[in-house]
């Protein structure tokens, strides 16, 4: 009897269990629930409350390839106060994480989550384009960001020594230092903003062509070969002739040729050129004057282009020591300096 009522008693207390079991399930599922709902309550007032920045206004320039982590944490470096684990969720939970598009942005006090997502996804329709000419100068250059239809001229009162602080690179001759492009941008962001950009293109750029330049070339630093760039840009008439004419002045500094280039004269006369290039002004020592110095010139003297980048890390194999325009854009190289002067007479003097 005793075993028999200790087995009804087992029995019974299994039998209480499972109800209790199944209380205490319902109970964490209410509890889930109720966790869910919260959950979704706190992202919900999150997506729609304003976020707080560091500053009034915060820009972000987003490069092509960029994923939407570093893009999250790129804002909160910038000055978007929040967790940038937050905004990734966001992001990916949205669906909208593939749609967003590079380019030079600006939020200001009032911006949401969501508004932030609607402006990466939709900025590029709202978006203004300058365009940055190969060949122009820093002066120029800054004179088309200041003319730009909407962009905020931050940097019109700073000279280019600022400018290159600014930008990380005090000391750094400015010119020649931008890529020279299409930039878009969003209405009300500032000109450093695109400056931004250019320079750090342009530094790719140059990294890129110095890692694969031919070995056997005189330069020794990436910066020689962007002044070399530089005088390319500024000598070629056609752009087939742009490796011959930067094998012509390379094969120049291999033998220690003066490199008698006419732009690099007219750069260094800077204001004081009329437009009509002299004799005298030939004969004026400049730094930039490749007729009295030899070598290369300190600085650049424009923003060359990625085709005149290459022509000077990988110039054409010629032994042509010299060049003369047609007229027509295109340009007769010689090696000698009796064909060249063959050349002159015939294109420059009409000589037959």
């Amino acid at each position: 009897m005793r075993q028999g009522a200790r087995k009804g008693t087992q029995a019974g207390a299994r039998a209480g269990a499972r109800p209790r079991g199944k209380r205490v399930l319902a109970v964490l599922a209410v509890i889930a629930v109720a966790l869910a709902a919260l959950l979704a309550a706190v992202v919900g007032w999150w997506l729609q409350h304003p976020l707080t920045l560091a500053q009034p206004r915060v820009e972000l320039s987003i490069e092509a390839g960029a994923t939407p982590r570093q893009i999250a944490q790129a804002w909160v470096d910038a000055g978007v106060r929040t967790d940038a684990r937050w905004l990734y969720a966001w992001f990916r939970l949205s669906g909208e994480d593939r749609r967003i598009r590079a380019g030079s942005y600006e939020v200001e006090a009032g911006v949401t989550p969501r508004g932030l997502l609607e402006t990466l996804v939709q900025g590029r329709e709202r978006m203004q384009t300058v365009r940055i000419i190969e060949g122009w100068t820093v002066r120029q250059m800054r004179r088309a960001l200041a003319d730009a239809p909407g962009l905020r001229p931050l940097t019109a009162g700073w000279d280019d020594a600022q400018l290159m602080h600014e930008l990380g690179l005090a000391g750094v001759a400015a010119e020649g230092r931008f890529f020279p492009d299409t930039y878009a941008y969003a209405r009300g962001v500032s000109d450093l903003t695109v400056l931004r950009r250019a320079q750090r293109a342009m530094q790719l750029r140059l990294q890129e062509t110095w890692a694969g330049r031919d070995n056997a070339l005189p330069l020794k630093t990436p910066e020689e070969l962007l002044v070399l760039a530089s005088i390319i840009e500024k000598e070629t008439g056609q752009a087939a002739d742009r490796g011959l004419v930067g094998a012509v002045f390379v094969n120049r500094l291999r033998i220690g040729m003066p490199l008698q280039s006419d732009p690099t004269v007219i750069y260094g006369l800077g204001e004081a050129f009329d437009g009509n290039l002299r004799k005298r002004d030939l004969q004026a020592d400049t730094p930039h004057n490749t007729y009295t110095r030899a070598g290369l010139p300190p600085t650049p003297i424009g923003l060359p282009g990625l085709a005149s980048l290459q022509a000077a890390g990988r110039p054409q194999q010629t032994k042509a020591l010299y060049f003369v325009a047609r007229g027509d854009g295109s340009s007769v190289f010689s090696e000698t300096l009796a064909e060249h002067n063959r050349a002159v007479n015939r294109y420059q003097r009409g000589q037959p």
